[in-house]
């Protein structure tokens, strides 16, 4: 089932989600709406406040996009992060542009490690904790962010946020339109 995305402005984008336990009701359920709703708004990750759930689950989707026929071709890597935690920044800071489900048409550069260990269970609720690197680390990094309560905009310097701040009221007045069903601070 493909659900409404949480736009910036509303509340539960700046809480702290809540860890889940293995007997969380319709587990399965639930990440597989969250896998068909971020694939429908062509997203590559979405946590769980996003869909309006305050809890620690992410979700992580690549697929291949084709210039020549403009469009994405099948999944080649997903993960599934319950209670994910970052342990140890690592590797050189880059910047990479980035853009975000609840924050649409905005896409700026951001600074972050090009690799972490993260701790995590998966979809069965075994523990992995790994090294990752490249776009994983990357949009592990944007995800577990939200479930801080923070978004990818709050890294942005003063002066490139005072730049961009219409954008920005505006997607909080709920006055962006997308290809997705959106739940914004106003409606």
């Amino acid at each position: 089932m493909i659900l409404p995305i949480v736009g910036l402005g509303c509340p539960i984008l700046r809480k702290k989600a809540e860890p889940i336990t293995p007997d969380y009701p319709d587990l399965q359920a639930l990440i597989a709406n969250m896998y068909e709703t971020m694939y429908a708004a062509d997203g590559v990750g979405l946590a769980a406040p996003q869909i309006n759930l305050s809890i620690r689950v992410v979700v992580i989707g690549f697929r291949p996009y084709d210039e020549k026929t403009d469009s994405y071709g099948p999944v080649a890597e997903e993960h599934t992060l319950i209670n994910p935690e970052i342990l140890e920044f690592k590797g050189e800071k880059k910047f990479f542009n980035e853009g975000c489900l609840s924050v649409p048409d905005i896409h700026e550069d951001v600074l972050r490690p090009e690799r972490i260990v993260l701790k995590y269970y998966d979809a069965e609720f075994k523990e992995h904790i790994e090294e990752i690197d490249g776009m994983f680390a990357r949009v592990a990094q944007h995800e577990i962010d939200h479930l801080d309560g923070i978004v990818f905009t709050d890294h942005l310097s003063a002066l490139r946020k005072a730049m961009i701040k219409k954008k920005i009221n505006n997607v909080v007045a709920g006055k962006v339109r997308t290809a997705y069903r959106m739940r914004t601070a106003t409606r």
